[in-house]
């Protein structure tokens, strides 16, 4: 089952938001978070893929989105739709 996975902290507004959109699309079964404030290796691993220090850091199935307004520019043209499909979350 293709996941969306979102990298975040405890205390991060853009973070919640990201995941009000996605339970709001009724996505929130496929969300999985991971703490980076909890693990530092997962904080460095996201780095590595992503080359950015910033939550949240957003990938649906193997495809990085990017941070939360990159999800809503997505959603807002209509493409995010496209690329659950193509995931194969539904």
């Amino acid at each position: 089952m293709s996941v969306i996975r979102m990298y975040c902290t405890a205390i991060c507004p853009y973070c919640d938001r990201a995941e009000r959109l996605l339970v709001r699309r009724g996505l929130g079964g496929h969300l999985e978070k991971v703490r980076v404030d909890r693990d530092r290796e997962e904080l460095a691993k996201m780095f590595r893929m992503t080359r950015r220090r910033s939550v949240p850091q957003i990938f649906i199935g193997d495809r990085h989105v990017g941070g939360y307004d990159d999800l809503v520019e997505l959603d807002m043209e209509g493409e995010l739709d496209a690329l659950i499909a193509e995931a194969g979350i539904s």
